[in-house]
């Protein structure tokens, strides 16, 4: 994250002074970088020379207006913060064994600046995406749990659970190599595809079950079997003609959602693909109703 300066060789010179520790200096390649440290800007002006041994973190600014707001944000936030992002982040990276970006630190302490100050006015943004990413990014979600853990302990404050949920979609944006495209969209679509299983049976679905992780699974990989065009398709229908007849109900819901993915993507599920999520469809009512009916009040 920072370019170490070489012992005894004179500070980059100061282009602007945030506050009493945060300046922003020119790069070796030219481009700005912010530079954090107690008492880095204390009675110094533009001009100046930095000196490095006061240097305790540093951030290379992109071009662009999002450079403005960076540098009002580390010129607010408090070094508590930053220090408590760092090193949850620093974790992170350890613990899914891939770099996440120079981009993610400062999307967090922004995210939890914001946090802190919600949770201060009594404000909570509750998410629904939990059951989702949990059974689609167990790693992601697992470690952002950690670090949600990690930044309340070192901040003195206890984090909603819910903020598991938000930095993980923070992980996942910072990943570069997330297949097929944006994990926010892909997470919607199958929560769309809940949805109308759901509104199609009239039951919610019990999200704690393995059939449900399973299922979301297969929803995930079937919308990424549409974007590359690797539909799942056979010349025998013989076992899709077998489970349309035998599960009726299953099988209507699974045209619900062929429907709703034709609307949604320009894509007709193929009948092998049908097939599988009558399966899963099947296998998932069936669940569900059988802890429905072992809630239920036993009469005597």
């Amino acid at each position: 994250m920072s370019d170490a300066t070489p012992a005894g060789a004179p500070g980059p010179a100061i282009r602007k002074v945030l506050n009493n520790n945060v300046v922003v200096v020119a790069g070796p390649d030219g481009t700005e970088r912010v530079l954090m440290g107690r008492g880095l800007g204390f009675q110094r002006r533009a001009g100046d020379e930095v000196d490095p041994a006061l240097v305790d973190k540093v951030f290379v600014l992109d071009q662009g207006a999002d450079r403005v707001h960076i540098q009002e944000l580390l010129a607010s936030v408090p070094l508590t913060i930053v220090d408590a992002v760092l090193a949850a982040v620093a974790q992170a990276e350890k613990d899914l064994g891939r770099d996440l970006g120079r981009h993610l630190p400062i999307a967090i302490i922004d995210h939890i600046q914001f946090v802190l100050e919600r949770l201060d006015e009594g404000l909570r943004i509750p998410t629904a995406a939990g059951p989702e990413l949990t059974a689609l990014y167990p790693d992601e979600y697992a470690t952002a749990q950690r670090m949600s853990a990690a930044i309340g302990e070192r901040l003195g404050r206890e984090l909603p659970d819910e903020e598991a949920v938000f930095l993980t979609m923070h992980v996942l944006a910072a990943t570069a190599d997330e297949q097929n495209g944006n994990a926010a969209l892909l997470i919607r679509r199958v929560q769309h595809v809940v949805s109308t299983v759901e509104s199609s049976i009239g039951r919610e679905l019990d999200k704690t079950t393995l059939d449900y992780s399973r299922f979301v699974l297969h929803v995930r990989f079937l919308l990424q079997r549409l974007v590359s065009e690797r539909m799942l398709q056979t010349a025998d229908t013989s076992f899709f003609q077998f489970a349309r007849n035998n599960y009726p109900r299953s099988y209507g819901v699974a045209t619900r959602v062929r429907e709703w993915v034709l609307a949604a993507t320009g894509s007709l599920l193929t009948d092998e693909e049908m097939l599988y999520l009558i399966v899963h469809v099947e296998r998932l009512t069936r669940a569900t109703a059988a802890n429905d009916d072992s809630d239920a009040p036993t009469r005597v």
